[in-house]
């Protein structure tokens, strides 16, 4: 069967994913991964596109999907199909996205800033407290060196000072804020609370 079969029904997809046949979950990502790339690159303000892109979106849809799908929190019912529950989620990414980058008022090359000088409010200030809630939790996981590379970018030091700083190359800097980076992005992800829409 190819990708773009248009002959089985999101119903039967949904179905046979959650039976465990793997290939359903490609047929559905094919059928809706560029509608969803559209929306989200048309919903995605300018400020953002250094930090999240269309394809970050893209994919957090489809892990929240499959995750939820799997624990059998989705149906869909005859004759429809799923992309409501699609633009739903994609749009609570975006919102939630935009939220957090901006609460965090992050610089684009930096690891989060957690400025107390200028605290938003009303859901900015929740999303900021979460973020700096979970970047302690995230830094006392780490081994003292990766913790002390993290603190010291957070606290404004640039790449090559720390490398300094540490005793180590600045590529080695760098591969452990992108870990950093990634490891944060999918916590954040997690916690975001996407409540599950019907998808009729």
């Amino acid at each position: 069967m190819e990708p773009t079969d248009p002959s089985a029904s999101d119903r039967s997809l949904l179905q046979r994913f959650q039976g465990g046949t793997a290939d359903a979950a490609t047929l559905l990502y094919f059928r809706y991964a560029e509608q969803l790339r559209s929306l989200a690159a048309a919903r995605l303000a300018p400020d953002l596109a250094p930090r999240v892109d269309a394809d970050d979106i893209v994919q957090s849809v489809f892990r929240t999907f499959f995750r939820r799908a799997a624990l059998g929190q989705f149906e869909v019912p005859h004759g429809e199909d799923l992309w409501k529950l699609f633009l739903v989620i994609a749009l609570n990414k975006v919102r939630s996205a935009a939220t957090f980058h901006r609460a965090a008022k992050r610089d684009v090359s930096r690891t989060p800033e957690l400025d107390a000088a200028t605290e938003p409010d009303g859901r900015d200030a929740d999303a900021l407290a979460t973020l700096r809630l979970t970047v302690e939790e995230l830094l006392a996981e780490l081994p003292a060196p990766q913790r002390a590379i993290v603190e010291d970018r957070v606290a404004g030091f640039e790449v090559d000072d720390i490398a300094a700083r540490v005793g180590c190359s600045k590529r080695s800097v760098e591969r452990c804020l992108q870990k950093f980076r990634a490891r944060l992005s999918d916590v954040l992800e997690d916690r975001i609370d996407d409540p599950p829409p019907d998808a009729g």
